[in-house]
């Protein structure tokens, strides 16, 4: 049954009158009459009863109301559906995201992300830089916002967040005292909470680098890979810690945070994303994440 058929069929079968459901058709009456015969045709029996006054439904046409009925809606549902798809607005995604994202750019972007694609179900894992890729690599993940630099040709990766480290210390320390920038030189000497070096290399690498500016080296009591953990430990008077910027929205009891009166390495976070798996869903979320980093710049 040709779905036009059926709407023609409908407008009469509501007007109960050719002409009228002809005029709300934006058809003359003899093609719409030639219609719903073709459909009584390929049924094989009457749909309407007609005489020069009144037209009205026949038992079988009363039956083809309701199904035609029915059967529209799903068509206009499969249509709906069907271009909601095609534009990346259904389905699911699932993203891996590194502790630093959860701290500054994930809840905006998923707040903007989700208004847009209402429709897409989202699974969201706190996945280490260095899994993330494997993750990436194996189709585990879909996208991730992870740490710089990503060496993999197979992915593609976009800029969506950079920032300096500051000074995590506890607040009975004595450099908690001045709230103004303090200076590398100032924490030779200090003990350190700090992450594995296989969380995130090259930040580790930058980190040390940076003590070495400092005319030291970093002596580390206390290794712990969350970063809520090794606020915790900060808190609790075990060391210092050089984390990046964003960790200031932890405000922990116990715990100050200080800026560096040098230039600090700059932290930079990605969004990724396999290159051949590079579906609608998944391209949304790029794009709208590398375009709000001229934003959060």
């Amino acid at each position: 049954m040709d779905p036009r058929k059926l709407r023609y069929f409908i407008a009469v079968a509501e007007e109960l009158h050719f002409g009228r459901a002809a005029r709300r058709l934006n058809l003359s009456q003899p093609p719409l009459s030639i219609q719903i015969r073709a459909l009584e045709d390929e049924l094989g029996t009457l749909l309407f009863i007609r005489d020069r006054r009144n037209v009205a439904l026949t038992e079988a046409g009363r039956v083809l109301l309701v199904e035609a009925r029915g059967l529209l809606q799903q068509i206009d549902q499969a249509r709906t559906a069907v271009q909601r798809a095609g534009r990346g607005e259904t389905g699911r995604l699932s993203i891996g995201f590194i502790t630093p994202a959860e701290h500054s750019v994930l809840p905006e972007l998923l707040w903007e992300y989700r208004r847009r694609y209402p429709g897409i179900a989202l699974t969201l894992r706190v996945v280490m830089s260095e899994q993330q890729v494997a993750d990436l690599e194996s189709g585990v993940l879909d996208v991730g916002l992870l740490s710089a630099p990503i060496e993999r040709p197979s992915l593609e990766h976009h800029p969506v967040w950079r920032e300096r480290l500051v000074l995590a210390i506890p607040a009975a320390h004595e450099l908690a005292r001045s709230a103004s920038p303090i200076s590398i030189r100032r924490v030779a000497g200090e003990q350190f909470v700090m992450f594995p070096r296989s969380i995130a290399p090259a930040l580790h690498e930058d980190i040390l680098q940076f003590c070495r500016s400092g005319g030291f080296s970093l002596t580390i009591a206390q290794e712990a890979v969350q970063s809520q953990t090794i606020i915790s430990l900060v808190s609790a008077g075990l060391g210092l810690a050089i984390l990046p910027e964003s960790i200031r929205v932890l405000r922990r009891e116990g715990v100050v945070y200080r800026s560096f009166r040098e230039q600090s390495p700059l932290v930079e976070t990605v969004v990724a994303c396999k290159k051949d798996r590079a579906s609608l869903p998944v391209a949304n979320f790029v794009r709208l994440a590398a375009r709000r980093h001229r934003h959060w710049r």
